[in-house]
């Protein structure tokens, strides 16, 4: 081990995990970043690209465009005037919003309920719903519960299926659990009841995990296709990602577009290439704004725990 003398006295011996990086290893850690950043970027900058490109540009690339010539936003304004895709991208949102929503309000409501050790039957509830990570009935039972209930063709097909997860369950309840025992017994103390204790001292605590349990939920509901195809069969009621797999794999523009990918006004890789904007463009606006709860969120509720 290498020594290093303060003042003429010899400092103990440290890890080499824990000695200052060279400017070899400053180095070399730079250029796997910007290595891993170019490989993330560069399909992205592809497919924004290509999206503004006219079909001038994109025939003469042979297919995508790396460098930008001749932007046109035509594809995004045809796409956002109306039509299937406008009209998907609302059903996107509004399944998110309210599955979102409903998804919290329940996962909140069990997980504080079993972080309580003198709540009834807690024990029994968690043990359930740690058997169903291991074990499900299937995709047929779990259509045919859906078929039973009315909830074909219906929107509540795309939110109540896929509504609760366990694993952010067991997170929200180690994470409550680590909440101090004297807060709580106070609150009870000023005759404070559960929802009360929930509402105004539980949950402004939990913040952090609340926001990345919020965010997977809502990147869930937000990039769920299997659903929609499985239950629904009114086309008008399909979610964006479902258009977009149309558009994509099938090569079949949206209606209000085909007359102008007909007769040349547009490219249909433009289309395909600004419907995947689209899709992207929710989750990498919100990523940002949560990502700073993600070390609390987590790692605290998990580890803790």
């Amino acid at each position: 081990m290498r020594r290093q003398r303060r003042g003429g006295r010899a400092a103990p011996s440290r890890p080499v995990w824990e000695e200052e990086p060279r400017r070899a290893g400053l180095a070399a850690k730079g250029i796997v970043l910007a290595g891993a950043c170019l490989a993330i970027l560069f399909p992205l900058w592809i497919v924004v690209v290509t999206s503004l490109s006219s079909r001038r540009t994109i025939d003469a690339a042979g297919g995508l465009v790396v460098v930008p010539r001749d932007i046109t936003f035509v594809a995004y304004q045809e796409l956002l005037g109306g039509g299937q895709v406008q009209r998907a991208a609302l059903v996107s949102v509004g399944v998110t919003v309210v599955g979102t929503l409903f998804s919290m309000a329940v996962s909140v409501l069990c997980a504080y309920g079993l972080s309580r050790p003198g709540s009834a039957g807690h024990r029994w509830i968690l043990m359930t719903l740690l058997a169903t990570m291991f074990f499900g009935a299937g995709l047929i039972p779990t259509y045919l519960l859906v078929q039973a209930l009315g909830l074909t063709d219906t929107y509540l097909a795309l939110i109540l299926p896929s509504a609760v997860s366990v694993f952010n369950i067991l997170v929200l309840r180690a994470f409550f659990m680590n909440i101090s025992p004297e807060l709580i017994d106070s609150a009870r103390i000023d005759g404070a009841g559960d929802l009360r204790i929930l509402w105004r001292i539980v949950m402004p605590l939990s913040r952090a995990v609340l926001a990345v349990i919020a965010l997977f939920y809502a990147v869930g509901y937000w990039s769920a296709w299997f659903n929609a195809s499985l239950y629904l069969s009114d086309q008008d009621m399909m979610p964006l990602q479902n258009v977009m797999i149309q558009i994509v794999q099938k090569q079949e523009p949206p209606t209000g577009l085909a007359q102008m990918v007909r007769t040349g006004q547009l490219s249909p890789l433009a289309v395909q290439m600004a419907v995947m904007v689209l899709a992207l463009v929710p989750v990498a606006v919100a990523s940002p704004f949560v990502q700073k709860h993600f070390r609390k969120g987590m790692l605290t509720g998990a580890v803790k725990g």
